[in-house]
């Protein structure tokens, strides 16, 4: 298995620059997201400084057209793009990525969801011109059938995660966001099958900040390996199962989950629900429950402070993440590829 390297991440940086939306931060207003105040730190109290990566605007809505983008333009590069095109299984968004990457270099995608994906998703994909199939309720299934497909029509196989070239397309994001926040701490992120964070990470050390690795307590594939010491598969039960809903984690994303600087939290489908409507309430900004569970970790009532000096290890996982004094954070806003109607009004209200 192919270890991610911030060489990796240089090279998809150079390979996609013009190609995708330059990510846009905007400031949290201060004291709105709790700071833990450690006992022991004899400094003055100092809100933390809380920015949003306003990822969702990108390409198709998603951080993933830098994946798709770096995995086509590379095998275009090479020389290796087949007649059959491209296809990948997705839960939406790898599908949205890959069918508008394909576009741009004018070959067909093949796209295969699990049944249960949101219709605006579906109605999205063919409009990028994609072949859409819908095969089995979870993601697993859907997977199976494009690898079927790729064996019998030759058409190059990309994967909504766990690819190289996907998650280092994904870290670009990560450098982008450095060079906009001088002296950045920690970027927290929502975790689904790992792409995302993987390349995150990967940047994220490189440049010694911390990575806050989000999951529901329901979809928890990574912080289930990081406590196993193993990929294990774990059952998918959440409000953000459409986008975080992997069964198991990729083997890229344990390693990094395992390097010095990576904690991983969990937060219920309660406080994900909250947070996109905060969003919406407070900013005007829709975005996907999966979205949403990277805030839901430092407005969670539950929030802890994991141990800034250990790796993670097999232990009780902490729920939320509390920034501490002064910490400079960044929240990745990644997706927004959602029907916003249960937004306009709070239940209850006419």
């Amino acid at each position: 298995m192919h270890q991610l390297t911030y060489g990796d991440i240089e090279a998809a940086t150079e390979r996609i620059a013009g190609r995708i939306r330059p990510v846009t931060l905007v400031p949290v207003d201060p004291g709105a997201v709790p700071t833990y105040r450690d006992p022991l730190d004899d400094r003055e109290p100092e809100p933390c400084e809380v920015w949003l990566a306003l990822e969702y605007m990108q390409h198709t809505g998603s951080f993933k057209a830098r994946g798709a983008q770096n995995f086509i333009q590379a095998h275009r590069d090479a020389g290796t793009l087949p007649d059959a095109g491209v296809t990948i299984a997705s839960g939406g968004n790898a599908g949205l990525a890959c069918a508008w990457a394909a576009q741009q270099q004018g070959i067909t995608a093949t796209v295969f969801l699990p049944t249960t994906a949101p219709p605006v998703k579906v109605a999205k994909l063919r409009g990028y011109g994609a072949d859409v199939r819908l095969v089995g309720t979870e993601y697993a299934e859907a997977l199976a059938a494009c690898a079927d497909f790729a064996a019998e029509s030759g058409a190059l196989a990309s994967h909504a995660y766990d690819h190289p070239l996907i998650a280092a397309g994904a870290g670009t994001l990560l450098e982008e966001i450095h060079r906009q926040i001088p002296g950045l701490d920690t970027v927290v992120v929502a975790v689904g099958g790992g792409g995302l964070f993987t390349g995150v990470a990967t940047a994220a050390r490189h440049h010694g900040i911390r990575t806050v690795a989000v999951e529901p307590e329901n979809c928890r594939a990574l912080n289930a390996a990081i406590e196993a010491g193993h990929l294990v598969d774990v059952t998918v039960d959440s409000i953000a199962a459409d986008s975080l809903g992997a069964r198991r984690t990729s083997q890229m994303a344990l390693h990094a989950a395992q390097q010095d600087g990576v904690h991983s939290v969990l937060v219920p489908d309660t406080e994900i629900v909250r947070a996109r409507q905060t969003l919406w309430d407070d900013r005007k900004v829709v975005v996907e429950h999966g979205t949403a569970a990277a805030l839901a970790a430092l407005t969670s009532p539950a929030g802890q402070l994991p141990d800034r000096d250990l790796p993670p290890r097999p232990a009780a996982p902490s729920h939320g993440y509390r920034p501490g004094n002064g910490e400079k954070v960044a929240v990745v806003l990644c997706g927004a590829n959602t029907d916003p109607a249960d937004l306009a009004h709070r239940p209850g209200e006419h």
